[in-house]
Parts: structure tokens; sequence; C-alpha cells
């Protein structure tokens, strides 16, 4: 009986000492970089995204990038994606990689800085995007496609914040199944006939600027800009939601 204890008893650290093995690797965020995105983790200027990365590895996560093709070998060591800000379209063959990793339990970060390089993924996800910024007429920082927001949903990645702001954001549509996260005010509005004033045509209300959602066992957050986790923009309010975006991109 003690013979078979003492087995016992190692199967089970080892076991242990397997699963604490599992733990580590489930935190490893993979940055997408293979789409000529101008702003990387691996550079530290205003407009780049080192600080992001930094708040996410303080979380504990592995995070990494790559320039390759997204495809299931690209993404299979990886339990979180981000893109952010790419400027170069995603090839049908990679929105089926990146759909196929949310499926299987994989959650990913989507900023916005253009939106036709991400046309066909939001398509996947049943969501959409605007072809114009959003112009606010309240909480404006400096000019008014630059605000503050402060409509936010109850979610853990507003956890601590009421508030934070973009900078040149698009309006997001959350299609049959997303949820809406953030809002602009009901006095923003959207330059429909590209006269750069509010007039007769545009469109006036409430525009959503974040949406997030589940696609199969996996989750997708959609922010509607890019600008809002750079170096430069990185406030107290925006730091804080760069900090919640990790704990929920590594599963917290």
């Amino acid at each position: 009986m003690r013979t078979i204890s003492a087995v016992s008893f190692l199967l089970f650290l080892l076991f242990s000492s397997h699963s604490g093995f599992a733990d580590e690797r489930h935190a490893t965020i993979l940055f997408d970089q293979g789409h000529n995105q101008r702003f990387i983790i691996e550079k530290k200027g205003d407009l780049h995204l080192s600080k992001l990365a930094e708040t996410m590895m303080n979380t504990g996560a592995q995070v990494t990038s790559t320039h390759l093709p997204l495809s299931d070998e690209t993404l299979k060591s990886a339990t979180a994606l981000v893109i952010s800000g790419p400027f170069k379209s995603l090839q049908p063959e990679e929105v089926e990689a990146v759909a196929r990793f949310i499926e299987k339990g994989g959650r990913i970060a989507v900023m916005l800085h253009i939106g036709p390089p991400l046309v066909g993924l939001l398509q996947k996800l049943d969501l959409d995007h605007s072809n114009f910024a959003i112009h606010e007429r309240a909480n404006v920082i400096d000019n008014d496609i630059n605000f503050r927001v402060d409509k936010l949903a109850s979610s853990p990645l507003f956890s601590g914040i009421t508030q934070f702001s973009v900078y040149g954001c698009w309006a997001l549509d959350q299609g049959r199944t997303g949820i809406k996260l953030a809002q602009s005010s009901p006095q923003a509005w959207v330059d429909l006939n590209g006269d750069k004033v509010l007039s007769a045509g545009d469109s006036v209300g409430e525009f959503t600027v974040a949406v997030s959602g589940k696609y199969g066992a996996g989750s997708y957050v959609v922010f509607g800009d890019d600008a809002m986790f750079q170096n430069r923009f990185l406030d107290e309010n925006n730091s804080k939601l760069a900090a919640n975006l990790a704990l929920w991109l590594t599963g917290r």
C-alpha cells in the first residue's frame, strides 16, 4: 500500500510539474508584424508599441512577434494574437488560419489604423467598420478626431477606469453576435460627404469604438484605433486599459 501511495504521489508531482509548464506556455502573446506594420513592439519611439509589449510581459506572459504569414504553423505555439495597425491586407488563407486559431480557444486583439487591410478578418467575425473616421463634439482633446470615450460597457477590460482616449478612430459594427464595448457621445458625427465640416448628409449619433465577442471556443476584441496603445498615448487611463487587455489576453 505504501509503495502504491509513493508511486501515486510521484505521478501527482510529475503531473503537477507538467501542468505548471503548460500554464507558462498558455501565456504566449504573438504580435503580427508581417503586414507592413509601421508601429512595432521592438522600437521605443513615440508611435511604437514597446510599452504595450512591456505591459504584457509584466503579466508573466511571453511576448513575441512574427513577420511570417499567419498560418496554423505560425500560430501553433501562441494562445493570444495581436494584430495592430496593418497596412497590408491579410490574405484569405491567413484569415482562415486566424479564424481556426480563435475557434480552438485562442484570443485575439485587433486595432485598426486603416480599415481595408482587416476587412476579410472583420467580415469573418461578422463585423464591419466605417469608411470615415469619427468626429466628436464632446470630450474633445485637441481636435475633433482625438477624444475621450466614457460610455463603457461592463467589462474586465475597463476595470479601474471610467474613460480612455482615441486618436483617429473608425466606427465599428458589432454584427449579430458581437457586443458593443465602448461608444462615442450622441453628438459624434462621420463626414460622409467629405467636406470636412458637419453638414447635411453626414451621420450623427453614438458610434461604437470597441467591440468584443466569442467565436467558437475563443474570443476577440476589436478597437477602432491603434494609436491609443502607442507609447505617446499611454496616459494613466490608456495604460490601465493596456494592462487590462494584457490580463484578458492571458485568460485572466
